[in-house]
C-alpha cells in the first residue's frame, strides 16, 4: 500500500485513490496548458499515464471529471487562504499573510493558477463550470478581504477616504490579477511582483513616501 503524497499534497491510501488522484492532477495540467475546451480525455488518459477506457472506470463523463478537479482546487487553495488570514495580529499583518499564502501556493502547485484561469475564462461558454465549489471560491476569498478590510476600518487603520466596498474591491482585483499574472510569468518574477505589492499596501513603493504621508497627517 503506497503511501506516498501525490502533486496535490493528499496522502495516498490504495491504489485506487492512488490513480484517482493522478486523473485529477493530469486534468489540472491539461486544463492549465490548453484550455476547458480543448482538454480531450485522451490527452487526460495520456498525461495521468492510462487509457480513455480505464479513466471512464473513475469518472464517467469529462463534465463529472471537471466538477471534481474544481472541487479539488478549491479544497487546495481556499482553506490555505482563509488560515493565513488568522496568523497576523493586525489587519495588515493579515493581508500580507493572504499575499504570501498565495505566494506559496503558486510555489506548491504549479498549475494551480493557470488551471483557475482558463476556468473563468470559460465559464461563460460552459455552463457545467458554474458549480458550487466554483462559486464559494469567489465568495470565500471576497468575503475574507472585505473582513479584514473591516478590521482596518474597526482599528482605524484604513485611509479615511476610503470605505470598506471600494477598498475590498481594489484588493480582490488585485489579487485576482496576481493570479492571472502568476499563470503566464515564471515563478521568480511571480514572488517578485507579489514582493513588489506588499511594498505598495504599506506605502512604501515610493522612495519618501512614508514620510510624505507623515507630513500631510501633520497639517490636518
Amino acid at each position: 500500500m503506497s503511501t506516498t503524497p501525490s502533486l496535490l499534497g493528499r496522502p495516498v491510501g490504495s491504489s485506487g485513490e492512488e490513480t484517482r488522484q493522478r486523473i485529477i492532477e493530469a486534468t489540472m495540467r491539461c486544463v492549465a496548458e490548453v484550455g476547458y475546451s480543448q482538454a480531450t480525455i485522451r490527452e487526460i488518459a495520456r498525461v495521468a499515464q492510462m487509457t480513455s477506457g480505464s479513466l471512464y472506470h473513475y469518472f464517467p463523463n469529462k463534465s463529472e471529471l471537471m466538477k471534481v478537479t474544481v472541487a479539488e482546487f478549491a479544497e487546495l487553495t481556499v482553506p490555505r487562504l482563509v488560515r493565513a488570514s488568522g496568523r497576523g495580529g493586525t489587519a495588515l499583518q493579515k493581508l500580507m499573510a493572504v499575499l504570501d499564502e498565495c505566494d506559496a501556493v503558486v510555489s506548491d502547485y504549479p498549475y494551480v493558477a493557470a488551471f483557475d484561469r482558463a476556468l473563468r475564462t470559460e465559464r461563460k461558454s460552459h455552463i457545467e463550470l458554474l458549480n458550487s465549489d466554483a462559486m464559494s471560491m469567489t465568495v470565500t476569498l471576497h468575503t475574507l478581504i472585505v473582513k479584514i478590510i473591516e478590521e482596518a476600518q474597526v482599528d482605524g487603520t484604513l485611509a479615511p477616504e476610503l470605505d470598506v466596498q471600494s477598498a475590498s474591491n481594489a484588493i480582490y482585483t488585485i489579487i485576482r490579477g496576481l493570479n492571472d499574472h502568476a499563470a503566464l510569468a515564471p515563478t521568480a518574477e511571480y514572488h517578485a511582483t507579489v514582493q513588489a505589492l506588499k511594498l505598495l499596501i504599506e506605502g512604501r513603493f515610493f522612495r519618501g513616501a512614508a514620510a510624505s504621508k507623515k507630513r500631510r497627517a501633520q497639517s490636518h
